[in-house]
């Protein structure tokens, strides 16, 4: 989480705060959190209830089908919560983000999609199809945000006059290009 100086608009000197701790205290993460524990919660409950009277209903490929599926599923849901569980330390203060970037390590946040084709799919049972689906699009959003909001260690402070911190920013897009 990089944190540099800036100048307000009335001339003082302000601390910039970085996309990560920004969007971790916002609502829109308590949200995310709030969703993905959510569905940690009625999958695990799926599984455990319903989806284990279902599977046995199952023709055997199918039944193979949903035993990877929900393999997957698990895996999937526990790479989420490990990454907000990790986030909201951070913001808490619980963890400082040098911990957290050691931590970092154990969560295996990766794409993981169906292993099964459209037919067979459509003979899973429809509520364990929907908390794939759910699963699916709380992982895309995850993976998007862990791309754009990157966990590093604080920079320290830079301070540079407004005009030299514009210079190194214009020399610092050349370099990269």
């Amino acid at each position: 989480m990089s944190v540099c100086s800036e100048f307000s608009n009335n001339g003082t000197k302000d601390e910039a705060v970085s996309f990560v701790q920004r969007h971790t205290n916002s609502e829109a993460f308590r949200t995310l959190f709030r969703e993905g524990m959510t569905l940690v919660e009625e999958s695990a409950s799926y599984l455990d209830g319903p989806g284990r009277v279902a599977s046995r209903a199952l023709r055997r490929p199918v039944a193979l089908a949903y035993a990877t599926e929900s393999m997957r599923l698990t895996t999937r849901l526990m790479q989420i919560a490990s990454w907000l569980l990790l986030r909201r330390a951070v913001t808490e203060g619980e963890i400082t983000p040098a911990q957290a970037l050691t931590e970092r390590h154990r969560v295996r946040l990766t794409r993981q999609d169906l292993s099964c084709d459209a037919a067979m799919l459509a003979e899973l049972p429809a509520e364990f199809v929907a908390l794939t689906e759910r699963s699916l699009r709380l992982q895309s959003r995850v993976l998007h945000l862990d791309g754009a909001t990157p966990m590093r260690a604080a920079s320290p402070v830079v301070s540079l006059p407004p005009l030299a911190a514009q210079f190194a920013r214009v020399e610092a897009a050349f370099r990269g290009a």
